[in-house]
């Protein structure tokens, strides 16, 4: 026996690696059937949005209808593996139309087969906001429910995620992509690495301050998202908006289930009445309106004239 066989030996024994390679290698055997077999499965159902914009509970809320076989977690592997930074040259995390491959719906639909089974899946990663073009084109009946904030709430939340992570790891984008290509300093060197999501145009804020790119990421992701909803036949767009969780969470919800072609039970118009006293999956603290008055008001002024054009163009007004 060589000593690189000896040497994976402990690897072997290990409960917890070897259930893992197991499930690797069903998974895999799962696709594998799917491609020989094509079962019927119908486009997806993906909840975009930038991110701290609420996508996470307009997602667990349309999950608890039980309608959709979903992931309890973001998979922006699968689609960056499609393309994305290792593979387009770090230009960014963005897809277009032209992006898009046969390959890259088949590779997409025996995945979701070999982890969920064969039905409607609803599907929340929050890159997919920059990619909404290239979706449509691999998935031309897929319905997107978009959901935007106050930009600068949104900005403020942001900031808060770059400096605080989330309640079980961080944002930073180095646990996906290894170390940026260029040197990286964003607010005189606090941060060595992007978090979030790498929009396009990046390099040019590798030396700005926090606010200025937590801004810029609002603006691309917004921006991309609603030029890209003009090309989307309108019964496939659902718009939300945050603040309608404090103002009318049930009508809103109802409406979006309505629309998904989903049963708006009286539990779920009770858990909808209840949101704003549900903390999220992602951070710590139930959704609040207006919190950047209280945790980055003078970093959020300073931005306000990058935002305040797409914040009116969003119904948004930034002078309130």
């Amino acid at each position: 026996m060589s000593l690189a066989v000896l040497a994976k030996l402990p690897k072997l024994l290990d409960r917890e690696i070897r259930d893992k390679n197991l499930r690797a290698l069903g998974w895999r055997a799962k696709e594998a059937i799917w491609s020989i077999t094509r079962p019927a499965m119908p486009d997806p159902v993906f909840v975009i949005g930038c991110s701290r914009s609420g996508t996470t509970v307009t997602f667990e809320t349309i999950a608890a209808s039980g309608h959709f076989l979903h992931f309890d977690f973001e998979i922006p592997q699968l689609w960056n593996g499609l393309r994305g930074p290792l593979n387009n040259g770090w230009d960014s995390e963005a897809a277009t139309a032209d992006d898009a491959r046969p390959e890259h719906r088949d590779r997409v639909l025996a995945y979701f087969y070999a982890r969920l089974g064969a039905g409607p899946v609803l599907d929340k990663t929050c890159i997919n906001t920059l990619r909404v073009p290239y979706l449509h084109a691999l998935f031309p009946k897929a319905r997107f429910v978009f959901i935007q904030r106050d930009g600068r709430d949104n900005v403020s939340s942001m900031m808060d995620g770059w400096r605080l992570g989330r309640t079980d790891g961080g944002f930073g984008l180095t646990q996906f992509f290894g170390p940026s290509p260029e040197p990286v300093a964003i607010n005189d060197g606090e941060f060595r690495e992007w978090h979030f999501f790498l929009p396009p145009g990046w390099r040019e804020f590798n030396r700005a301050s926090l606010e200025e790119v937590c801004a810029f990421q609002w603006v691309t992701a917004n921006r991309l998202a609603l030029d890209a909803a003009r090309a989307i036949p309108p019964e496939q767009w659902i718009g939300l908006r945050y603040e309608d969780i404090f103002e009318r969470p049930v009508d809103m919800f109802r409406e979006a289930f309505e629309r998904l072609e989903v049963p708006f039970d009286a539990q779920t118009a009770q858990r909808c009445a209840n949101l704003v006293s549900r903390p999220t999956s992602i951070v710590k603290g139930a959704p609040q309106k207006q919190k950047w008055k209280e945790h980055n008001p003078a970093a959020v002024e300073r931005i306000l004239p990058m935002i305040a054009p797409l914040m009116r163009e969003m119904g948004y007004d930034p002078d309130d």
